[in-house]
């Protein structure tokens, strides 16, 4: 079971940091956007394009150590807020799911859900990370 777990583990954390990815480079290149969707979900409307290139660049410190699965406690933690939060402020088109891109809302629970259970199973996680054991918890 244990060897079993490992890739699709794997497949989870990359899946997730190419989601993460993108929107950090969306942050980093193209910040008017960034700009936009941050006064609109999360009501920040003075960030200026300095304010996204920090966040972007902490964002991606985060991710990248996320998928390498370093320090898995504290950077699947912080990927699991950060998208959270994410989820829970589109919580407007959740009511109109037929209305515009809303109903792409939707896919941000499974990903919330994969990003949980990668919290979860984290020391299962042993594949392409850093400092990963020859050995990983035994599933009981």
């Amino acid at each position: 079971m244990e060897s079993k777990i490992r890739l699709p583990l794997l497949t989870l954390r990359l899946s997730v940091f190419l989601v993460m990815f993108m929107w950090t480079i969306d942050k980093l290149l193209n910040p008017d956007h960034a700009k936009q969707v941050f006064a609109h979900f999360y009501l920040l409307e003075n960030l200026e394009a300095w304010h996204l290139n920090i966040i972007g660049a902490v964002q991606m410190l985060i991710i990248l150590a996320f998928v390498v699965g370093f320090k898995k406690k504290w950077t699947y933690g912080l990927v699991f807020i950060m998208h959270l939060i994410s989820t829970l402020s589109s919580y407007k088109q959740y009511f109109n799911p037929f209305e515009g891109p809303s109903l792409l809302f939707f896919a941000a629970w499974p990903m919330l859900a994969a990003i949980f259970s990668l919290y979860i199973l984290r020391d299962y996680d042993q594949l392409c990370v850093i400092g990963a054991k020859k050995t990983g918890p035994h599933l009981g």
